[in-house]
């Protein structure tokens, strides 16, 4: 009985020690050939989101700079710097842990199917705020439209009042509030970037002799460049090319008028006052009916 005791203690102490023996060299396998993997794979992904961080870091740095014309548009910057830091650190954490689990022996099958699933799923529920999310990203990097500014988008047209990464509220000359998905913006027409046109189609009758009426319109877009209030409204000097349309009793002339974004409306309603007073000073018959329109202001932008 003592024999057969020692016997399997010795066996034991052999066991114990083959095992021993195989976790050095798989110890040693692994320090060998796996272990720099490791290492690499970790200083990567550490100099990449330290890389990460620089930028976000510098780009809310410049959203509290004076170079941004609204504190709205700063608050969106920083917003911005943070989804672009939090999720690119988690892209950047997901690819490493890709790398380095193989290495530890896991297997990865079984993971990346259930993930593909619960991916799947959430994709399927949660694509149109993705959709959202991502436009409004570009939105917000291209500046497209800032706050205030005269916009048509997703088949309305208002002032912009707010925006953020997944929607954009206007608010139409009527007063009512539109609220669009950044998933809907298609195409932007921004009416109040960089200059606006005013384009004054005035009915005439068809008597009246065209050089002087092409000559009292220049008159009145002349006076109104070296009016002091309007002056600055300006961008350029008033333009009459010419005669538009011939109707009828009526013959249509073309105002063409640059002004400052978001000034069109206020020159435009000027022009028509000094229009009406000079045809009425000089005795100029209007078009039947008559009539002097502005096509300049789309449907649904407000009055300024």
């Amino acid at each position: 009985m003592f024999l057969t005791s020692i016997a399997s203690a010795l066996l034991q102490v052999s066991r114990l020690r083959l095992v021993w023996e195989a976790w050095k060299t798989d110890g040693e396998n692994f320090l060998r050939k796996d272990a720099p993997k490791i290492v690499v794979v970790l200083v990567v992904a550490f100099v990449l989101v330290r890389l990460l961080k620089l930028t976000t870091r510098k780009l809310a740095k410049f959203s509290r700079s004076e170079a941004l014309p609204t504190a709205l548009r700063a608050q969106q910057l920083r917003t911005l710097a943070s989804v672009l830091n939090s999720v690119g650190t988690a892209v950047i954490v997901f690819l490493a842990a890709m790398q380095i689990l193989p290495l530890l022996g896991v297997n990865m099958g079984p993971l990346l199917a259930g993930a593909g699933v619960a991916g799947l799923a959430i994709g399927f529920g949660a694509q149109t705020l993705v959709h959202d999310v991502i436009n409004g990203f570009f939105i917000l990097m291209e500046n497209q439209y800032d706050v205030g500014d005269v916009v048509r988008i997703g088949g309305v047209a208002g002032a912009v009042e707010s925006m953020s990464l997944r929607r954009t509220t206007l608010r139409d000359d009527t007063g009512a509030l539109h609220i669009v998905p950044n998933s809907e913006i298609k195409v932007v027409s921004n009416l109040t970037r960089d200059w606006a046109q005013v384009a004054l189609h005035i009915a005439v009758d068809y008597r009246e002799n065209s050089d002087r009426i092409l000559e009292l319109l220049k008159q009145v877009g002349q006076e109104l460049r070296n009016d002091p209030d309007y002056a600055a409204l300006l961008v350029a000097d008033p333009e009459v090319p010419g005669i538009e349309r011939v109707a009828g009793g009526e013959v249509d002339y073309l105002l063409l008028v640059k002004t400052r974004p978001g000034r069109q409306w206020a020159v435009s309603r000027e022009l028509r006052r000094r229009i009406k007073e000079c045809f009425q000073k000089n005795n100029v018959q209007p078009g039947n009916p008559a009539r002097v329109y502005v096509l300049e202001a789309p449907p649904g932008a407000p009055p300024k």
